[in-house]
């Protein structure tokens, strides 16, 4: 059976909150000031009803593998939009998924009219900052809004289209 990503549902949810806070706790990151504590982390679906967003999950089989989504982040500028809750599950990390999960969330904010895609991340995660950067994600030197992931030290922005 073969890999399909698609729009997130009331019922994955569930499933979702599971895969990106065992991702956190898995690399120690289940701190104040990540996507841990983030009450939307447990209620995705309703959190991407929000005009300017959506959520994608990768499913097989009918397991959730993982997702990835933009969003409208407070205090960002209008024309920039934020790559959010990209988590995969462990065995599915390094052959692509996550690749396929941010390429599809690049191209939907170019379609709703955004410039740039903005994303912060963590030292941690050494392993997708690289793949950032392979799509075209270049580092900045301070956070852009108002995000509440005060632990996050990496700050990343792709130009769509550049």
């Amino acid at each position: 059976m073969g890999i399909t990503i698609r729009e997130i549902q009331p019922e994955d949810n569930a499933a979702m909150a599971v895969i990106i806070k065992t991702s956190l706790e898995e690399f120690g990151l289940n701190i104040p000031g990540t996507a841990y504590f983030d009450d939307s982390t447990n209620h995705l679906y309703e959190s991407f009803r929000v005009a300017g967003s959506k959520y994608f999950v990768a499913t097989e089989g009918g397991q959730i593998l993982g997702g990835a989504g933009v969003y409208p982040s407070e205090g960002l500028p209008a024309d920039t939009v934020e790559l959010v809750k990209m988590y995969l599950v462990p065995e599915h990390r390094g052959k692509g998924l996550g690749k396929m999960l941010m390429q599809k969330c690049m191209a939907l904010a170019g379609e709703l009219g955004y410039k740039n895609i903005y994303l912060e991340s963590m030292p941690e995660l050494a392993a997708a900052v690289s793949a950032y950067k392979k799509l075209g994600f270049e580092l900045l030197d301070k956070p852009v809004g108002n995000t509440g992931h005060y632990s996050c030290t990496i700050w990343m922005l792709h130009k769509i289209g550049v």
